[in-house]
C-alpha cells in the first residue's frame, strides 16, 4: 500500500523508518513546512515529496500518518476523513478538549476510521496484563500502580505550549490504565511538585505528580509521573488483584538499582528514551494501522477512547491547581 506522512519531525522521522520496513507498504509520500526534512526523508526511505497536505491526500494514498504539530491534528484529520482516507494521528488529538470534542462529532458517525496513537496498547507487556486482567487470573483488582519517569525534562518552549504534564505525559498512563483493566475513571486527586527546572515552575506547570484515581468499580489506581529521572526512561504498570499480582516493565533495562544484598537484577543498561523502550510497540502499532487501511481491523484507538484519557487529564489538572478531589464528569463537556 502507499501511505502518507504530514510532518517529518522527530517521530515523523520514525514512523517514515517503521513504515518504510513493514512488508505491507510499498510506498511513501510525504510532506513537512520544513523542504530540508521532507528532502531528507525521501533521500533516506525513497518517499515521494508533495509540497503540501492537500498535495499528499490528492496523490493516490491508501492512508496517512499525521505526525506534525499539535495544532495542526484537528484540519489535517479531518482533511484525511473528508477525502475518504484511513488517518493515523499522534496524540493528543487536538490542543483543547473543545476542538477534539469538535472532531469526534464530525467524524463518529463516519465510515473512515481514524487511529489515535497511543503505543502501549501494543506493548507486549502491557498486553499480557490486559489478557490476564481479561482472563481473571487476578482475581477482582484492588490496586494498580502506573508510573512515567522522563529521564529529562523537555525544552522551555515544549513546556509552555504542552498544556502541562498531566495533558503531554501521564495522559500516556491514564489510557493505559483504562485499556487494561476495562474500567473507567470516576475521580481523581492530584498533587505537584517543583524541585528541578525552574522554566517549569514559571509556566505554572508541576515537574512531579502523583494522582490518585478512582475507577468505576473502587478499584484504586495511583500514577507517578516526573521530568527527572536522571537514571533513564522508566516505564511500569502494577495490577494487584485478590487472586494474583503481576506487573509491566520489569526487565533488565529497568532503570532502577538494587540496593539489596547479592541482587544482581536489573542487570542490563536502562532504558534511556521512549524509542527505545517502545520501539517494538511503535512498530507494531503501525503495522495495526496497515491491518485498519486494509479494512481488516477496526480502529484500535478511536478518537473516542483519546478524548476519555483527555478527560482524566483535565480532572487532574483541575484537581492539581484548586487542590481538590474532582469527578471526571465534572470536567467533561461532551
Amino acid at each position: 500500500m502507499r501511505i502518507g506522512i504530514l510532518g517529518l519531525g522527530r517521530i515523523g522521522a520514525f514512523h517514515a523508518e517503521t513504515l518504510s520496513g513493514l512488508d505491507a507498504v510499498e510506498s511513501l509520500v510525504v510532506a513537512d513546512p520544513f523542504t530540508d526534512a521532507a528532502k531528507a526523508a525521501a533521500e533516506r526511505f525513497g518517499a515521494e515529496v508533495a509540497d503540501s497536505p492537500r498535495a499528499v491526500l490528492a496523490a493516490g494514498v491508501d492512508g496517512v500518518v499525521v505526525a506534525a504539530a499539535t495544532d495542526a491534528h484537528p484540519a489535517l484529520i479531518l482533511a484525511a476523513v473528508d477525502a475518504g482516507v484511513p488517518v493515523f494521528c499522534e496524540k493528543p488529538v487536538a490542543r483543547t478538549m473543545t476542538e477534539g470534542a469538535e472532531v469526534l462529532k464530525a467524524v463518529q458517525d463516519g465510515d473512515v476510521p481514524v487511529q489515535i496513537g497511543y503505543n502501549r496498547r501494543f506493548d507486549a507487556g502491557f498486553a499480557a496484563a490486559r489478557a490476564a486482567v481479561r482472563a481473571g487470573e487476578l482475581g477482582r483488582l484492588h490496586t494498580v500502580r502506573s508510573t512515567t519517569l522522563d529521564p529529562a525534562p523537555p525544552p522551555a518552549a515544549y513546556i509552555a505550549s504542552s498544556g502541562g504534564i498531566f495533558r503531554d505525559c501521564s495522559v500516556h498512563d491514564f489510557d493505559i490504565i483504562r485499556w487494561v483493566t476495562g474500567r473507567e475513571v470516576a475521580e481523581v486527586y492530584a498533587v505537584g511538585g517543583n524541585r528541578g527546572a525552574g522554566y517549569i515552575r514559571e509556566a505554572g506547570d508541576a515537574d512531579t505528580t502523583g494522582a490518585v484515581l478512582t475507577l468505576d468499580d473502587g478499584t484504586i489506581a495511583v500514577v507517578s509521573n516526573s521530568r527527572h529521572n536522571a537514571r533513564g526512561y522508566d516505564v511500569r504498570m502494577e495490577l494487584h488483584g485478590f487472586e494474583d499480582s503481576i506487573a509491566v516493565g520489569l526487565d533488565d533495562k529497568l532503570p532502577v538499582r538494587s540496593v539489596e544484598p547479592g541482587v544482581t537484577f536489573p542487570a542490563g543498561t536502562p532504558h534511556d528514551f521512549f524509542m527505545d523502550r517502545f520501539a517494538a510497540a511503535y512498530r507494531a502499532e503501525l503495522t495495526a494501522f496497515t491491518e485498519v487501511v486494509a479494512g481488516r481491523l477496526p480502529s484500535p484507538c478511536t478518537v473516542a477512547d483519546a478524548l476519555e484519557a483527555g478527560w482524566i487529564a483535565e480532572a487532574c489538572t483541575l484537581s492539581f491547581h484548586e487542590h481538590r478531589p474532582v469527578r471526571v464528569e465534572e470536567v467533561r463537556t461532551v
